[in-house]
């Protein structure tokens, strides 16, 4: 798959724009919806044309090549054209989310010697805190600065240059920075042929934030790379939202997490919209239950499909319209990819069909991160010889179908074996009653800690916990069975839809 030398020059914005912009200037390549009514519509020549003007702006503040730059924005225009404009002015952007705590703020921008704190809200960086090198930059300040200056100069990076940082959760609790390269976007090719299926055609309705690189990859990248349209939304949350943009844009891929699938089937009303134009949904970041598989079919009539990825890599296992969907199942390696199954205890035997051990990925693929940031152990302990392992457990079955057993990290020891949440959950989501479930282990004394699960009722609907513990122990083997049901009014998430495991414990109950 990297059939472009590492010394070609390349660079992600003039990959997804540049070509967009001379060959179908007037097409329109952004729209940011708004709850106002107020839409905002962009062609490839004027959001290419601000691009550049912005990344002249960034020049004139002549940071050294490959300054790592946080852009701190609410979810409009400004921030792809500050992540697209840092690209294209041979530095690093680090997306980062507007929520984030001035300490927050300190710690990622110490850790990565960052330069630059793009921003629409102003703020003060506390003295002594953080390297005087760094300078806090309105977006105003940036757009000023477009209106006058040398004309653009394109940018001389290469297939191996870094692009972009964004943080994750790591081994240890502060996050740690994954660097992608340029080569990053020409990495995703598998997962438009294997996942979303995009085409020139398509207007894709991405329902993330920029800060996120879901959002990033497949609402901007990959999109731009086909020549396709993006919608975005800057509103209020709310589920009802989202069939009213499909209808209106005529929308014919929707991406988003499965949570938000389900908030939309109960409170979109679906019914009421003319969702004709989608082709189908894209759904990552946790898994699809086949209950709310099978309800999105019913009610919106389309399909979902599913991919399993992580920051390092983004997807690589997926479903689509080339690959048939199975419940319960993200679907098989993309076409291009190199992916085994390796065993927990160590070694590069990987193993056969039906086992369960650790997913990887060969190293050589393109879309796989240069590297973390400063954390030379953490990324040793991620390659094994030729392979990369980013912790995920999985077996493959005799189709080449990958089946997903969670984390390895998120595994609960119960009477000397590994038992995965979601495994748990899995059950849980079976029963006609409950709309949601998070499974952990919880601490009960100083030496004891037992498996709990915590489930969000649906509806009005009473359910009797014994009941519903025996249900769930005639499904599962002795040591799987949760020893304590919690009914709660709701489940923590991150701002992504995923399960927050470790505030489980906090919650009220009954």
């Amino acid at each position: 798959m990297s059939d472009i030398p590492s010394n070609k020059l390349f660079n992600i914005t003039q990959y997804c724009l540049e070509n967009n912009a001379v060959h179908q200037p007037e097409k329109t390549a952004l729209i940011f919806a708004s709850d106002n009514g107020e839409d905002e519509r962009w062609t490839f020549r004027d959001f290419y044309d601000a691009v550049q003007q912005m990344a002249m702006a960034l020049r004139s503040f002549h940071l050294p090549r490959f300054s790592r730059v946080m852009i701190r924005l609410d979810n409009t225009t400004d921030y792809a054209l500050a992540f697209f404009a840092s690209i294209a002015a041979e530095l690093v952007p680090l997306p980062a989310s507007p929520l984030l705590t001035t300490k927050e703020v300190v710690t990622l921008l110490n850790d990565a010697e960052a330069r630059m704190v793009i921003t629409a809200t102003p703020f003060s960086l506390p003295d002594g805190k953080l390297s005087k090198d760094c300078q806090v930059v309105d977006i105003e300040e940036l757009t000023s600065k477009t209106q006058h200056g040398p004309s653009f100069e394109a940018p001389q990076t290469h297939f191996d240059d870094p692009a972009f940082l964004i943080y994750t959760s790591g081994t240890t609790s502060t996050p740690k920075g994954v660097l992608h390269a340029q080569r990053n976007a020409w990495g995703r090719r598998p997962m438009i042929e294997g996942w979303s299926g995009l085409t020139h055609d398509d207007i894709v309705l991405h329902a993330g934030q920029l800060n996120w690189t879901y959002t990033l990859g497949v609402g901007l990248i990959d999109t731009w790379s086909v020549g396709a349209t993006t919608v975005l939304y800057h509103g209020e949350k709310n589920p009802m939202v989202w069939p009213i943009l499909i209808e209106k844009y005529k929308v014919t891929v929707f991406a988003t997490v499965p949570t938000l699938y389900r908030q939309i089937l109960k409170y979109g009303h679906v019914e009421k919209h003319d969702l004709s134009s989608l082709r189908y949904g894209l759904t990552a970041g946790e898994p699809l239950p086949p209950t709310l598989l099978d309800a999105w079919r019913e009610q919106a009539g389309t399909e979902l499909y599913e991919a399993l990825g992580m920051s390092e890599i983004s997807t690589y296992i997926s479903s689509s319209p080339s690959v048939p969907t199975r419940p319960g199942c993200p679907g098989k390696p993309q076409k291009g990819r190199n992916v085994t199954i390796l065993p927990i205890e160590g070694g590069e035997e990987p193993l056969p069909p039906g086992k369960i051990g650790l997913l990887a990925i060969h190293r050589s693929d393109p879309g796989l991160m240069l590297g973390y940031w400063k954390r030379e152990e953490e990324e040793k302990e991620v390659f094994r010889g030729e392979w990369f392992i980013g912790g995920d457990l999985a077996q493959i079955d005799e189709d080449g179908y990958v089946w997903y057993h969670g984390r390895n990290n998120d595994l609960m020891n119960t009477f000397g074996y590994r038992t995965s949440p979601l495994e748990i959950e899995s059950v849980f989501m079976k029963h006609p009653q409950i709309t949601e479930v998070g499974v952990t282990e919880i601490t009960v004394s100083d030496d004891v800690a037992i498996i709990a699960a915590f489930v969000v009722p649906k509806g009005s609907d009473s359910l009797d916990k014994e009941e519903l513990m025996s249900w769930v122990n005639s499904q599962l083997a002795v040591y799987k069975r949760p020893k304590e049901i919690r009914f709660v009014q709701q489940l923590p998430h991150t701002s992504n839809g995923k399960i927050i495991r470790r505030k489980l414990g906090e919650l009220e109950y009954h």
